[in-house]
Parts: C-alpha cells; sequence; structure tokens
C-alpha cells in the first residue's frame, strides 16, 4: 500500500512539472525585417519590426515551428532573435561597439540555412555559450544567391572572448 501511495504522489508531482512552462534564462525577442518592400529612399531600418517576445521553451517552440523559418522568407528578407531591450540595430547603445561573425551558406542552401539557424537559436536560449552576455543576437538572411547567418556581439576589440 505505501508503495502506491508513493508512486501516486511521484505521478501527481510528474504532471505538475509538465504543466509548468520551463523558463528562459533572459527573454528574447523576435524582429522582422522584409528589405524588398522599402519605399524609394526610406532610411535603413524602416521595415524592421519586432514581433514577439518570448521567455519559455514552449513559446520558443511555437514561434519557431509556424512562424519563424528562415527557409520560408522571400529573398532580401530577414529574421532576428535579439536579447530582450536590444534593438538589431548598430546604433543600439549594446551593439555600437560591437562586430559580428557572419557564416555563408553554400551547398544545400534552404536546408542549412535553418539547421545553423535552430541550432544557434538553441544554444542562445539555452545559455551555452562561455560569454552569453556578450553577445547580442541572431540575424538569418535570406539573398537571391546566398543566405548567411550572422552573430552579433557587443564588444569586437576584445579577441580573447570573440
Amino acid at each position: 500500500m505505501a508503495t502506491e501511495d508513493v508512486n501516486e504522489e511521484a505521478l501527481a508531482a510528474a504532471e505538475v512539472t509538465e504543466k509548468q512552462p520551463h523558463k528562459l534564462e533572459r527573454k528574447w525577442c523576435f524582429w522582422f525585417d522584409n528589405q524588398s518592400k522599402q519605399e524609394q529612399g526610406a532610411a535603413w531600418g524602416a521595415s524592421l519590426r519586432k514581433a514577439c517576445t518570448f521567455d519559455t521553451v514552449e513559446d520558443f517552440w511555437g514561434l519557431h515551428e509556424t512562424i519563424f523559418i528562415p527557409s520560408k522568407l522571400t529573398p532580401n528578407a530577414e529574421i532576428h532573435m535579439f536579447k530582450a531591450g536590444v534593438e538589431p540595430k548598430w546604433e543600439d547603445p549594446e551593439c555600437a561597439n560591437g562586430g559580428k561573425w557572419t557564416y555563408v551558406v553554400a551547398n544545400s542552401r534552404k536546408q542549412a540555412l535553418d539547421k545553423a539557424w535552430l541550432e544557434t537559436l538553441m544554444a542562445l536560449i539555452g545559455e551555452q555559450f562561455d560569454e552569453a552576455d556578450e553577445i547580442c543576437g541572431l540575424v538569418a538572411s535570406v539573398r537571391q544567391k546566398q543566405d548567411k547567418l550572422s552573430l552579433w556581439t557587443r564588444t569586437k576589440s576584445n579577441e580573447a572572448v570573440l
């Protein structure tokens, strides 16, 4: 009888845990930019729009699976995922002294872009980078002839951290 009580308590605790969202260490924002639809003479960033903010694993997967897959973008569009409070612009104080690492996708472009995008996003939200505070965000850029991922950093002068 005592074993049954323990098993029931363990099952009840597991059910409660499954229903609670899995919080991330920080909030993140998805941004979208479609530069092919800019008005003539518009300033850079005029088409950049914040899409949503999230801070749980469940919200991330819901957003990624339904909306934010780079291979579904039209040429000259970009998806950004940046820390909440940081705009994906070099003018943002968090990015002003920063730099970026860029991966140009060459072979099997769409499949490779989606895979690299997802793996890097998971590393970011999972806090897998040693210098996570130095990272501002990630950009997937879809272009006619080549696609690329860019990891933006806060500083470009600290080579040991980079």
